[in-house]
């Protein structure tokens, strides 16, 4: 599913979104969610130029605002998750929070504001269920260094999952004070 789809629900979602901004009602979104948010701020969604799939790291940019929104995780490298085979632009007015070599635009914030390509929210149980759907995914990705076999992304939990469980909680704890406003 893109963005970009003739989906009758795409354009009522993006002027929610809209109108949510203008409100200055805190929006988050994860990876189909954020292209939505871009897409409804004014930026383009597009063909990233390889499908990512699974664990990956992705690097935090390190100014004032990435600070505010990554905490320790600014000008580090965390981990991620990965499923998309598209890819957001920064809307005017918003700043770039993370990036990797595969995806440059992985995260944006544009004041209370959080879009993502990546996913940061996952659970193990989420992780297997994707996983269940691999076939599907499988031929377009086949012997891709961005994406990984559904046994590496498994066996991979247990290391990977609290580190970006770090993050989450970093991200999810700045956003949701936007709320109390």
């Amino acid at each position: 599913m893109s963005v970009n789809d003739p989906l009758p629900w795409i354009e009522p979602v993006c002027a929610l979104i809209r109108e949510a901004v203008a409100k200055n009602t805190p929006v988050i979104g994860h990876c189909l969610g954020g292209q939505l948010m871009s897409k409804a701020l004014g930026g383009q969604v597009t063909r990233n130029a390889v499908k990512e799939i699974g664990w990956s790291g992705a690097h935090g940019e390190d100014n004032a605002i990435a600070r505010h929104w990554l905490g320790d995780f600014a000008g580090k490298t965390g981990t991620v998750f990965q499923w998309h085979g598209e890819t957001f632009s920064i809307p005017s007015g918003a700043n770039r929070l993370l990036t990797n070599g595969y995806c440059a635009n992985q995260m944006f914030v544009m004041g209370p504001h959080l879009g993502m390509q990546c996913h940061v929210e996952m659970t193990p149980e989420m992780i297997a269920t994707w996983c269940e759907q691999w076939a599907d995914e499988a031929i377009a990705v086949a012997d891709l260094p961005s994406a990984q076999t559904p046994e590496a992304m498994l066996t991979e939990i247990s290391a990977k999952l609290p580190v970006m469980r770090q993050l989450s909680e970093q991200l999810y704890s700045v956003w949701i004070k936007g709320l109390g406003r």
